[in-house]
Parts: structure tokens; C-alpha cells; sequence
């Protein structure tokens, strides 16, 4: 993952700073948000009022409020330009996932880059979560939200030591790639079984991805399988239910369970998605 890194531009900070942004002093800064991640931290914190508009396609679940309730913003791949234009807000919350986009937004209102750092997962999200309170003077309430949502994944961990092996991947148009959860690995602790030789890396651009057949999970063998339906996620067609039919043989005995599409591929990071993620998967395998 990309070190993370934000950007305000000089006038906003300096207000922000001193205390007298654009009339918002007593609540923080309006903003529009293209990550669904720093939403729901934006909302557990108490500050989901400062959200101006939301993007609509492929909102997940657990954010329809929010679509219902606010203006349309686009998606997260392509912002809507005239709501931003239109809006006006304070600041624009944008990740890498929106690309050569940020430069255009940026010429509308201020942008606020955000992204995990590498390493400690758990660090990770801390520092973001800091990152989006600091905005509000709501640092104390995101050291309860965070010190709340360690103690029950510790508590899930706890339950599932005896859980068996797991295997995540994700499913993208009728294939399947091996996929580094960090919620299942390093919140979770659960333990994947050895990956076959013959699973390859393959890489493109900056990312390297593990391709992996039905036949190569059905040699780990894990005592569950979770998928991550990308193609589900974005719009397209879903996983077929047979696709992974010979990992779900007797010989085997894997269970093959299906995530949240839009929880997992789309959000995440934030301090409702991580519990709500680890509530998934504490399900998936009782």
C-alpha cells in the first residue's frame, strides 16, 4: 500500500487552523467523500452532517441512509464535477482508486488525499481514523470508537483461535485471484493453509496479483473459502454458484461462503466497515 498522504491546500489550512473556515468553525469542514471508508468514520464520529453528497453507484448496504438522504455525487471511479462545481464543499475526500480524477477536483474545491499506509494494519487505520477527527477537533471520540473496535476484534479472535484454516480470494469475471485480508489475517489471526507451487505471481503495473484455479483451492484445501466478488461489486455479472463446485466436495470439505461485494471490494478501512467486516467473517465461520 501507498504511504498515506493528504493535501490541503494553503488558504483552507491556514483558515482551518486559525479556526474560522468558511463560517464552519463549530462543526468542521462540509465535505464530500469518494471513499465509503472515511464516510462511515465521518458518521460514527459524529460528523455525518458535514457530508454534503455521496456517490450512489455501488453504495453498500450499510450507507443507504446516506443515498437515500444526499445528493449523488457519482462514483468512486469517476466523480460528478457539476456536484462538486454546484456543492461547493470545503473539502473533497479522495483516495488513489479515483486516479487521474483528483487533479480535475481539485481545480473545483480543496482535496483531502487519504489512503492506508503499509505495515501495521491496525496502525493503519488509526492514523486515518485520526486523520478524518483532527478535521473536527473530535480526537477523544475517536480514541473510544477505535479503543471499542480493537477490543471486540480481539474478542472475535479470542472465539475463532479454533476456527480452521481460511482462504480469501476474489472473484473477477469468471476468475479467481488469492486475496491478502488483512481483517482475516492480521485482526482475525486465522490461519491460511500453504499455497501451491504452481500458483504464479502475476504483476501489472504496480500491483501483483496470485491467480489461483478451482483445482489449486481444492489442493489447500481450506476449511473455508471466502470470496470477494469484484464483478458483483462494480455492476457486472456475479459468480456463478457452480464455479467453485470441486472445492466443495466431500473429499475436500471446504465451505464456500460469499462476502459483502460492496463491504469488502468497495469499502472498508473505516470505523463501522472494519466492524462491520469482522462481524462477516466471525459469521462465516460459525
Amino acid at each position: 500500500m501507498s504511504i498515506r498522504k493528504k493535501t490541503v491546500t494553503g488558504a483552507l489550512a491556514g483558515l482551518l487552523l486559525a479556526g474560522c473556515a468558511t463560517g464552519h468553525t463549530d462543526k468542521g469542514p462540509t465535505v464530500i467523500s469518494y471513499d465509503h471508508g472515511a464516510l462511515d468514520t465521518l458518521i460514527e464520529l459524529g460528523a455525518g452532517d458535514r457530508v454534503l453528497a455521496t456517490p450512489h453507484r455501488g453504495l453498500p448496504d450499510y450507507l443507504a441512509q446516506f443515498g437515500q438522504s444526499l445528493p449523488d455525487s457519482g462514483s468512486l471511479k469517476e466523480p460528478d464535477l457539476e456536484t462538486i462545481r454546484d456543492l461547493s464543499p470545503d473539502l473533497v475526500l479522495m483516495t488513489g482508486r479515483q486516479g487521474d480524477m483528483i487533479e480535475e477536483v481539485k481545480s473545483l474545491a480543496d482535496v483531502h488525499e487519504l489512503a492506508l499506509a503499509g505495515g501495521s494494519y491496525r496502525d493503519a487505520v488509526a492514523a486515518q481514523v485520526h486523520d478524518l477527527a483532527n478535521l473536527y477537533g473530535r480526537g477523544q471520540a475517536a480514541d473510544r470508537a477505535l479503543k471499542s473496535l480493537w477490543s471486540y476484534a480481539e474478542e472475535q479472535r479470542s472465539r475463532l483461535a479454533d476456527a480452521g484454516t481460511v482462504t480469501v480470494v476474489t472473484h473477477n469475471d469468471g476468475r479467481f485471484s488469492l486475496r491478502n485480508e488483512p481483517v482475516v489475517v492480521e485482526l482475525l489471526g486465522l490461519k491460511s493453509p500453504d499455497v501451491p507451487a504452481t500458483v504464479k505471481p502475476v504483476t501489472r503495473g504496480t500491483r501483483t496479483f496470485y491467480p489461483v484455479t478451482a483445482e489449486q483451492l481444492a489442493v489447500m484445501a481450506p476449511d473455508v473459502l471466502l470470496v470477494v466478488d469484484r464483478s458483483a461489486a462494480i455492476g457486472a455479472d456475479a459468480m456463478a454458484d457452480d464455479a467453485l463446485r470441486s472445492v466443495q466436495t466431500e473429499k475436500v470439505g471446504t465451505r464456500v461462503v460469499r462476502l459483502d461485494p460492496a463491504l469488502w471490494y468497495l469499502s472498508g478501512g473505516g470505523l463501522q466497515s472494519v466492524r462491520l467486516q469482522v462481524d462477516e467473517v466471525a459469521r462465516a465461520l460459525d
